[in-house]
């Protein structure tokens, strides 16, 4: 096991995105691509244009800078979840998600401090089996998916999802569940709470779903990941599994599904870091960011650093777990900046 240490919640689109759009639009036409000096903005059919798709997003110098910066060797990226297009028709969400893989590898492809996630067609359950398993052989460390397999909805216990769900048990993916940019509740449009607390309420509501649908356990080879500490889920578990023995065995049981899950830790606050370790047990917790989003933590190592587990605990949660959940790249290395050595905070 290497000694790295590893961020495991990251967001990258890629400059070659845009650059190769025009060449393969005719494969996806539901997906539009506008430039104009506010920046870029996708649209897919049926929502609301995209935000403009931040720089950051793409730049790789200032990210490798700033990952020196807090002592971070590696780091798995992700897509941009409002890029996914889970609201294109099947076939055409099967070529944008192809479209998007193919520039995420190629634009990381001499990279190696940076192992790409994979996006899969949500919106169909075979197709997205499909690239899920294209991805995994052609070396992507996992996939990022979304909460609403829809875009605009839908549910990931839905049957029609499961033969992804049994293809993703069956490769031992690590799959990252990262909630969606979700509009429509009126009291969320105050006081950026769409950010601050929907994506909770969104993870939240996703994966109680799970829980009680039984799906963690029964797709036991996946490895399925929560950003954001696991939203609300850690705190209400109690609550869960009081839902859970009033029903009688109507449902699965939440806390045996809970303990099969894996977290980041971007929570930011110490005392919620302790707290979500000691929920979910040793072994389940890895460093994570969010980056380069402005309500990322922009000092990931400092809540590991300051909580009170034990120094194999932290190691743990700064390393180890990461390097068993997903498959980093066969080339992993870090490269330091101006003679400062890696993973020192």
């Amino acid at each position: 096991m290497k000694n790295l240490i590893i961020d495991i919640h990251a967001h990258y689109l890629p400059k070659l995105l845009i650059e190769r759009f025009d060449a393969h639009a005719a494969t996806f036409p539901g997906v539009s691509l506008t430039r104009s000096d506010k920046g870029v903005i996708l649209k897919f059919p049926g929502a609301e244009p995209t935000r403009p798709i931040s720089p950051k997003l793409s730049d790789l110098a200032e990210r490798k800078a700033w990952m020196q910066q807090n002592g971070i060797d590696h780091q798995l990226v992700g897509g941009w979840l409002d890029s996914f297009g889970y609201e294109l028709p099947p076939a055409e969400g099967l070529a944008w998600s192809r479209f998007i893989n193919d520039c995420m590898w190629h634009g990381l492809a001499e990279e190696p401090r940076f192992t790409p996630l994979a996006t899969v067609p949500l919106q169909d359950g075979k197709l997205a089996a499909e690239v899920l398993e294209e991805a995994m052989a052609r070396g992507f460390g996992g996939i990022m998916i979304g909460t609403l397999p829809k875009g605009q909805g839908g549910n990931l216990d839905d049957a029609a999802l499961d033969p992804f769900w049994q293809r993703a048990s069956d490769l031992k993916a690590a799959v990252v569940l990262h909630p969606m940019f979700i509009c429509g509740e009126p009291r969320l449009a105050d006081y950026d709470l769409v950010n601050a607390i929907g994506r909770l309420a969104d993870t939240s509501i996703a994966v109680s779903r799970l829980l009680f649908s039984g799906h963690i356990l029964k797709y036991s080879g996946m490895k399925l990941v929560l950003c954001h500490g696991g939203a609300a889920l850690p705190f209400a578990l109690g609550r869960l599994i009081r839902n859970h023995g009033i029903a009688h065995g109507k449902y699965s049981d939440p806390r045996k599904n809970f303990e099969a899950m894996f977290f980041d830790s971007c929570v930011f606050d110490p005392d919620a870091l302790d707290f979500l370790v000691k929920k979910t047990g040793k072994g389940r917790v890895m460093m994570g960011s969010d980056s380069p989003f402005p309500i990322g933590d922009p000092a990931p190592q400092k809540v590991v650093l300051d909580c009170s587990l034990d120094e194999a605990e932290r190691t743990a949660i700064l390393s180890g777990t990461a390097q068993q959940v997903f498959t980093l790249r066969h080339d992993v290395c870090c490269q330091p900046i101006a003679g400062e050595a890696p993973g020192k905070a």
